[in-house]
């Protein structure tokens, strides 16, 4: 198996590169990519020779932006989280017990809720090594005060899933602050000041409560971006006619963090022009009464011809009280003139 440990300095987060190079195309996930580091971690799988097949979240970050919606535009990797995420732009939901295979490697999911109400954290198959994001960092844990977290839930989780692993078993933390890359599940059973040394429930609930800790600075951009996979609406412009609309280059990076509303006719759809893959055809005429049974937080976008159309369409459906929609400027036209 190959191996790398990264970091990326600003938000003092481990991301992890593992491979198997013994399997043909010597496939990889990467766990808990780091937007910022994205052409990094690009340009470190081609030098490898790698095929990055997954990332992986171990939560819904709040310190940092996710690079797998980056990454599975650059690369074609496939994007996992948890199934209590609540995040409709991954491509695999997994949960407890569940398996993800990388060529020969097996990793097993392990929910281990309590930071947030989603976490998880991903074990070797031997249990050797353990990637326990920030429910388990060293000598610490991550706090239990935002996105549904709870002190006793942690507890139960580190000492449930984590701290029943072997002790010589490497654990591998989505942060560290003082320079400490890796430690093991006995050096925290022995020496972690809130879950080790034989602390109880009690003692550890008492502890979190106490840590009176300042909001993430970065909380109000990374939630949203993260549960867009890595990518924030903050493109969307508006027409002199009012239309929120985004550009062509947009729609080719994002594709498949939204969902693709064609509204031209039938005949147009399947025409000379062609349709965006995975788009939906709706025609305009149907779109008020198809729409009144969608997700009205869901990032939508709609498409036709030249523009016109679609964004009547996304006025629609904005006075329907849709909170994400815009309408891609130049419709087909323009998507087709920017690929040739």
């Amino acid at each position: 198996m190959l191996f790398r440990q990264l970091f990326d300095r600003d938000s003092c987060t481990y991301s992890y590169l593992l491979a198997d190079v013994a399997t043909e195309g010597r496939p990889a996930i990467l766990i808990d990519p780091v937007r910022e580091q994205a052409e990094r971690d690009v340009t470190l799988i081609r030098e490898l020779e790698l095929t990055l097949i997954h990332t992986l979240e171990t939560h819904v970050h709040a310190d940092h932006v996710t690079a797998s919606g980056i990454l599975r535009n650059r690369l074609a990797s496939r994007s996992i989280m948890s199934k209590h995420a609540g995040v409709g732009c991954a491509d695999v939901l997994v949960s407890d017990g569940q398996r993800v295979s990388v060529g020969g490697l097996r990793l097993e999911i392990r929910e281990t809720p309590g930071h947030t109400a989603e976490s998880i954290s991903v074990v070797t198959e031997d249990h050797r090594m353990a990637f326990t994001g920030d429910t388990l960092l060293i000598r610490g844990c991550g706090r239990t005060d935002f996105q549904a977290g709870d002190a006793r839930q942690l507890y139960r989780s580190v000492h449930d899933k984590l701290f029943s692993l072997p002790d010589d078993c490497l654990i591998y933390p989505g942060h560290d602050y003082k320079g400490r890359p890796v430690s093991t599940v006995g050096e925290e059973k022995a020496h972690n000041p809130r879950l080790g040394g034989g602390k109880t429930e009690a003692a550890f609930v008492e502890i979190m409560n106490g840590l009176n800790l300042p909001r993430p600075k970065l909380i109000d951009e990374a939630v949203p971006a993260n549960q867009q996979c890595g990518f924030e609406r903050t493109n969307i412009s508006r027409s002199t006619d009012g239309v929120p609309e985004v550009s062509v280059d947009w729609v080719r990076d994002n594709a498949r963090t939204v969902r693709l509303i064609d509204v031209r006719s039938c005949d147009e759809f399947i025409g000379e022009l062609g349709h965006i893959d995975g788009a939906e055809l709706v025609e305009l005429e149907k779109i008020a009464n198809e729409a009144a049974a969608w997700d009205r937080d869901q990032p939508l976008v709609t498409v036709c011809r030249s523009g016109g159309r679609s964004g009547r369409a996304a006025k629609t459906l904005e006075d329907m009280g849709f909170k994400n929609v815009s309408s891609m400027a130049g419709g087909m036209l323009a998507w087709n003139q920017s690929v040739h």
